[in-house]
């Protein structure tokens, strides 16, 4: 079930929240129930009183709705509320980093702060959900808008807080298993792999199974005094292939109003560009007779890329943990926990390649070549020693070569503990010290190093009739083997693994967090308004965090451009929040209630291997106001005054060069731009008239990217007012209806190389155009050529809308009850000012190049349940994910490009789920379930229209890429 959060926790919401219960009568209850009623903290405050409700817009999702949803990846889970867009997942491989994070109100992963009941889950750049032991999740708080005043930096987009059950009384076994069934029938994309000559997709695929079983235990000692919960579980992914479905088959390109199967100039083939010699400038490739003859370079060459891909990556997981609480006395109870996890997951793309725009030297008289191809590229000095510096393309394939793998691994440790209790008149404190910590190790696998593939380039004759590497006489690289890249599938699988170089890289993260904090009921004191019947409440406390980052790699990653990156960020901070009941059953209402909260933080950013130093301070406030009109109507409303300081990667992480998705206007036979707009960003004209300019192989051109030291806070004033109606105390029907606008000033980001060609493109801008480096030879953007998009403090970013939600409860007589959820946001915008005083640009209902994911106007979901009694339900649930437009047909400056019609919308999508279960007995309940239940497709796009976090032609993470997802599970209790 999706709660609003809006009401009190009391008996009609917990009666309406256990109405969708799939296990009532659960034997594995918490064991601190009876004292929830009494001492209430809601996520948004450190406020502690009975009936206590939230001042800020608050969803809940419980874990009762997690297991309807038959996920085992809380991501997902969280990824189909309206008020997330979907961040790093499963379904995305290249590039990946093997994590899963969220993205709240669509404004980065970075500005929501994500808690582990109530306190800081990881460090800030390691953030990973794969963390959260589900099955012992009781439910996850989602609140909207700046919460800097309560729970510090990070919080500017609001929180989510998983609240877990760390008191259990018993044995609680979870297993489920899940696999995706999918038929491929679009005849439309199946006919354009078929006539491009590709294989097609299986006409029906069982693939994905994904395997979870958790166990959890929990006893309850010493009269009550004593607990202790520990829990353990394994997940496991199995990889998908893009291969298997008709959407991903093949990388699609547009053409007006239909696609075609485009792919990487990367190909068996090979593609050579002589930047000298009788065909300088001149795009070629090898005979597809097998025959050393090169022949023009044209788009039926081609490569597939796609099919090798995974459209999910592998994963294996296990996790740990424990939690202990001992309550000596009233005034003193110990608490303490220990959470672990280890987490292995892979990404594949396409077999590597001598990627086309590296310039390479190959020598005039290497013996692979022919004798034309010697004349073609050399001319007069065919046959010489001399060298010609060549663009040279060229896929490895055939036996011995293997597709790119990433071996992404997580070592996650965090523990804690803490002591808490009751000093007396009406006063509690609350002390607590934190450490968690990420190690991450990453290994790329059978990718061709350019070092050496220069060196088996620069091959001579041996005087045996066959070749040698030009190192191997000399001395410096016995073991270098002469490479054939000049004639179709020539390069062997030997060859291939003289290239291959693993990189690794590895860092480690920590979080150090000693809080401490005092609340009060001055009510005790007599400190009250004369109009209400509660005291004023407090809050004093005081925290100390110091963030740590080491990072580096082997020497082959030192030498493709790694570098080491190490920072120290520590903070002091002094807090306060005051809750003041102006009113209670007076003539104005029933309560009229005024909260305000503030927070002074002193930073301090060290880099030890620099010796470079900064500090800077920080205040931020919040005030609020809860107005009970009458017992169904609630009036809220809030301010927050937010900050997020940067964190240590953007501060402190080193240049770094990586692909995006973008169109180089100056590139290709008849480029786009003229001569004078391409000359701004660096371009000659002997470049442009001789259309040496190259493009970007599978709209992949570079970027560069990363910290900067000078980088100052980024602010945030978030607004929100709202309304409840709740008749009869929300035991039947609860409506809320909430309004948000949040405005991050000064945003800490890059940006986008999309925006950065439009722009200069369309305006000429100096400041645009200068962000161009552009290769000196080439004159591309890939490659050795690329676009600054390096950290900075940029403009704003802005974001308002509408959240709407409701529950209700219908008696059905003899047939039970039924219930239902409905949760939706509608967005007023979604707007980013790239840099300070400029102009901007708005996402709402868009995608595409600047926009990313699709930003639908509206989503929502729906769920009915029907329980005919306590042991049986029958859950139904509609997703619906509004229509897009592709952001290249908005006539917007930055946004506006060229787009065909086939990519300038997306349509609507409704995704219908169904869950049933039944308890056998009171130590056993089953449950069966699909997702997608019609088997719907996701919508294809040209892959140069994607960005970050697009996969497959499509947007894994906002639609169901894998088809129907059905799902078995059971839950054993003792």
């Amino acid at each position: 079930m999706i709660e609003n959060g809006y009401w009190r926790r009391s008996a009609p919401l917990i009666a309406l929240a256990t109405g969708l219960v799939t296990a009532s009568g659960a034997a594995a209850q918490t064991a601190n129930d009876a004292q929830a009623a009494d001492d209430v903290v809601v996520t948004g405050t450190r406020i502690r009183r009975p009936d206590l409700t939230s001042n800020s817009p608050l969803t809940s999702v419980n874990a009762q709705e997690l297991t309807l949803q038959g996920t085992n990846n809380i991501e997902n889970a969280l990824n189909r509320l309206p008020q997330f867009t979907a961040d790093a997942n499963e379904n995305v491989s290249n590039g990946s980093n093997g994590t899963a994070q969220v993205n709240l109100r669509n404004l980065g992963s970075n500005r929501v702060l994500t808690l582990v009941n109530g306190q800081r889950l990881l460090p800030t750049q390691a953030m990973d959900l794969n963390f959260i032991p589900s099955a012992i999740v009781e439910r996850v708080d989602i609140v909207t808008g700046g919460a800097s005043a309560v729970y510090g930096s990070d919080a500017l987009s609001g929180v989510v807080n998983f609240i877990l059950r760390d008191k259990l009384d018993g044995f609680r076994l979870d297993a489920q298993t899940s696999i995706a069934d999918h038929t491929n029938d679009n005849g439309f994309l199946r006919g354009i792999v078929s006539g491009r000559g590709y294989q097609t997709a299986p006409s029906h695929v069982f693939d994905g199974g994904k395997q979870d079983i958790n166990a959890s235990f929990g006893k309850t000692m010493l009269d009550g005094r004593l607990n202790i919960t520990v829990y353990g579980g394994y997940r496991r992914t199995d990889p998908v292939l893009q291969s298997t479905r008709d959407v991903s088959a093949c990388a699609l390109n547009s053409a007006s109003t239909t696609f075609t199967c485009g792919g990487s100039s990367n190909t068996p083939f090979g593609t050579f560009t002589p930047l000298g010699g009788p065909l300088a400038g001149q795009k070629l490739t090898n005979s597809r007779d097998g025959s050393k003859t090169w022949v023009p370079y044209d788009s039926t060459y081609t490569y597939n890329y796609a099919p090798l891909n995974y459209f999910q990556r592998s994963d294996d997981r296990y996790n740990a943990g424990a939690f202990v609480h001992l309550e000596l006395s009233k005034a003193a109870e110990i608490y303490g926990s220990y959470m672990y996890m280890d987490d292995r997951s892979f990404s594949q793309v396409a077999p590597s390649a001598l990627w086309f725009g590296q310039t390479y030297a190959v020598t005039c008289n290497n013996p692979l070549m022919s004798a034309s191809q010697q004349q073609s590229l050399c001319g007069a000095a065919a046959g010489t020693a001399a060298t010609q510096n060549t663009l040279i393309g060229y896929r490895l394939g055939g036996s011995g070569t293997l597709p790119r793998r990433d071996d992404l691994q997580h070592h996650y440790y965090r523990s804690m503990v803490g002591v808490r209790g009751d000093i007396g008149h009406g006063f509690n404190y609350d002390f607590s010290v934190l450490r968690s910590s990420a190690h991450y190790d990453e290994q790329y696998l059978n990718d061709v190093n350019v070092a050496k593939a220069q060196k088996a380039l620069l091959a001579v004759p041996d005087g045996k009739g066959g070749a040698v590497c030009q190192s191997v006489l000399n001395g410096t690289d016995s073991a270098c083997t002469p490479i054939n890249v000049f004639q179709a599938g020539g390069l062997t699988g030997q060859q291939a693994q003289y290239l291959y170089a693993p990189t690794r890289t590895w860092g480690r993260y920590a979080l150090n967090v000693i809080s401490g904090s005092i609340t009060g009921d001055l009510g005790t004191f007599g400190i009250a308004s004369p109009w209400a019947k509660d005291g004023v409440s407090i809050v004093l406390g005081g925290e100390h965090r110091r963030e740590t980052l080491y990072f580096t790699g082997d020497e082959v990653a030192k030498q493709a451009g790694t570098q080491d990156s190490d920072g120290i960020i520590a903070v002091n901070e002094g807090f306060g929040e005051i809750e003041v009941p102006i009113a209670q059953d007076s003539a104005i209402g029933k309560s009229l209630t005024l909260n305000g909260g503030f927070r002074y933080s002193a930073y301090k950013n060290d880099q030890r291997s620099t010796g470079y130093s900064s500090k800077f301070n920080a205040f931020t406030y919040k005030g609020e106001l809860s107005w009970q009109v009458v017992d169904p109507v609630r009036l809220r409303a809030s301010f927050n005054h937010a900050i997020r300081a940067p964190n240590i990667s953007e501060l402190f992480s080193n240049l770094s060069l990586g692909n995006v998705n973008a169109v180089d206007p100056c590139a290709g036979a008849k480029p786009t731009a003229s001569l004078s707009a391409c000359q701004l960003t660096g371009v000659t004209a002997a470049q442009y008239n001789s259309h040496l300019v190259i493009e970007c192989p599978s709209d992949q051109c570079t970027g560069q990217s990363g910290g900067n030291r000078n980088l100052k806070p980024e602010s945030a004033d978030t607004y929100t007012a709202g309304i409840v109606l709740a008749p009869r105390g929300g035991r039947n029907l609860s409506v809320s209806i909430d309004y948000f606008n949040i405005k991050v000033k000064d945003y800490i980001g890059s940006i986008d190389p999309n925006t950065i060609i439009s722009q200069c493109f369309s305006t000429g801008s100096p400041y645009y155009c200068g962000l161009f480096r552009r290769d000196p030879l080439t004159g591309s953007i890939f490659g050795t050529g690329y676009v600054v998009s390096t950290t900075l403090n940029t403009g704003y970013l802005k974001t308002s809308g509408l959240d709407i939600a409701a529950n209700a409860m219908i008696p059905l007589g003899r047939l039970g009850r039924l219930y239902g959820d409905f949760i939706g946001t509608y967005l007023f915008q979604q707007a980013t000012q790239p840099l300070p005083g400029g102009d901007s640009y708005d996402c709402k209902g868009l995608f595409g190049y600047a926009c990313g994911q699709p930003t639908p106007v509206w989503r929502h979901n729906v769920r009915v349940t029907w329980k005919p009694d306590q042991k049986t339900s029958l859950s139904f649930n509609w997703r619906y994910i509004g229509p897009t437009s592709n952001s290249a047909t908005s006539s917007n400056s930055y946004l506006t490009g060229p787009a065909d019609p086939i990519d300038a919308r997306l349509p609507a999508y409704s995704y219908f789920d169904l869950t049933g279960a039944v308890e056998v007995n009171r130590n056993l309940t089953l449950r069966i379930g699909a997702n997608n239940l019609l088997d719907k497709s996701p919508p294809a796009l040209a892959s140069g229209v994607l960005n970050l976090f697009g996969n497959g032609n499509t947007y894994p993470g906002v639609y169901d890429v894998l088809g129907r997802r059905i799902f078995v599970g059971a839950t054993v209790k003792f």
